[in-house]
């Protein structure tokens, strides 16, 4: 790969949660929820965004949240359920960024707020129209994700080496 080689990174944010008795980390989506991810994973379809890996947090919404989302897809990526992306902070996330393999182009990170909407705006040097303005004033809402596109290395990707391209959000 060359340092020049076009990446992409998506960041979603799991679906709306039902608000349960369980532990934080086992709660289920809500309707709303298994109504929503569907059109996130349309919407990716539609733009052409075929991640080569997912990396998902292992909380039951984000997992639930992936099944339906990737069932929209053309084809299924690689996933790799990581328990350090529940609860990681911008830091962890930037860490976990840097750790992807070479071979990957394309990387779609489903996970959880305020981590998620903080790494979008942290890699965003730059970004189209105004979709940086907009995509902060929503608050990154639930199903919502972001692409960005970045050239280099994966170890590389820092605060601001990114374009923020494109950002979904199913009541924006």
């Amino acid at each position: 790969m060359s340092v020049d080689t076009p990446r992409r990174i998506v960041l979603l944010r799991h679906a709306k949660a039902d608000w349960s008795q369980d532990a934080d980390h086992e709660r289920p989506l809500a309707d709303r929820g298994r109504q929503e991810a569907p059109l996130a994973g349309r919407r990716l379809a539609s733009a052409g965004i075929t991640p080569d890996l997912t990396l998902c947090s292992t909380a039951v919404r984000t997992r639930e949240t992936w099944k339906l989302v990737v069932h929209e897809l053309p084809q299924r990526p690689r996933t790799v359920y990581d328990e350090r992306v529940y609860e990681a902070s911008l830091g962890d996330l930037i860490a976990l960024l840097n750790e992807t393999p070479e071979d990957v182009d394309d990387l779609l990170v489903v996970g959880h707020n305020p981590g998620i909407h903080a790494l979008a705006d942290a890699l965003a040097g730059e970004a189209e129209g105004d979709i940086l303005p907009r995509m902060n004033r929503s608050g990154f809402p639930t199903s919502a994700f972001a692409v960005l596109t970045f050239s280099g290395e994966w170890k590389t990707v820092e605060h601001g080496v990114a374009r923020l391209v494109d950002f979904w959000a199913p009541h924006a």
